[in-house]
């Protein structure tokens, strides 16, 4: 496995991923579940079969609960938390995938309002689509760029409008849905300049929605290390006033 991964595999993972491909072969999925979950796993970038990945978590956690078998012994009463820790690993494991999309998502509805408004500016001029995204690909963040990477190389290769449809489905974005709509438009000759002014408004006042709730988290996230720097003020004040009292106590015995 280390000859074939760019990346150094620790020990356990590589006994995670046998017994998870020994696993694997008995778990069966519906066509629906194992497209959807094939699908998420592509474009999080986990290079992992639906039953392999399931197989994964189940191993992982059937780890988690052989802890069971030493605090039977000296812990008892800590074996629910166990259980809870590899019910809770499972479930998380499950959603990782989701949360890799959800991530590059975000990041992609981020520079939406960019994109929309430099698309708005390009259609007065031209409409054409793949001139348009090959210029703001340069400019693109990481995930955007990819993501432009494979529908650019998809409309040279094939329908432009398919392209968009499958970049759209590949997403999963509302807020993209709109802007492949508008793009789809162009593609068959209407003229959406008008289409794209509004939406870039739009999209303008969400990112201006969007800073405003992270700023307004940010005192939030502050207060807790305010807390911290509380608690340990507190901590040293007592650590003296109880050092005072046990010499004191000393000196009177």
């Amino acid at each position: 496995m280390n000859l074939t991964r760019k990346k150094k595999v620790k020990w356990r993972d590589a006994v995670v991923i046998r017994l998870s491909e020994k696993l694997a072969k008995h778990i069966h999925l519906d066509a629906y579940k194992r497209r959807t979950l094939a699908a998420t796993l592509k474009y999080a970038d986990i290079p992992l079969s639906p039953e392999i990945y399931y197989a994964r978590n189940i191993v992982k956690a059937i780890f988690r609960l052989l802890l069971i078998i030493p605090f039977s012994f000296f812990v008892p009463i800590a074996i629910p938390v166990v259980v809870l820790w590899a019910i809770s690993g499972f479930m998380d494991g499950m959603k990782s995938a989701e949360k890799i999309v959800s991530q590059k998502r975000s990041q992609i509805e981020e520079e939406l309002p960019r994109f929309v408004s430099t698309a708005a500016r390009e259609l007065e001029s031209s409409h054409d689509v793949l001139s348009i995204l090959e210029g703001y690909r340069e400019s693109a963040g990481p995930v955007f760029r990819s993501e432009l990477d494979t529908v650019i190389a998809d409309m040279k290769s094939g329908s432009q409008e398919q392209a968009l449809i499958r970049m759209e489905g590949r997403v999963g974005s509302a807020m993209l849905s709109q802007v492949v709509r508008g793009l789809v438009e162009v593609l068959r000759g209407n003229d959406e300049s008008m289409y794209f002014s509004m939406l870039s408004h739009d999209y303008q006042n969400y990112e201006i929605q969007n800073l405003e709730k992270q700023a307004r988290k940010r005192p939030g996230e502050m207060k807790k290390y305010s807390y911290l720097m509380m608690i340990c003020f507190i901590a040293m004040y007592v650590y003296v006033m109880l050092v005072q009292v046990f010499e004191s106590s000393a000196n009177l015995f």
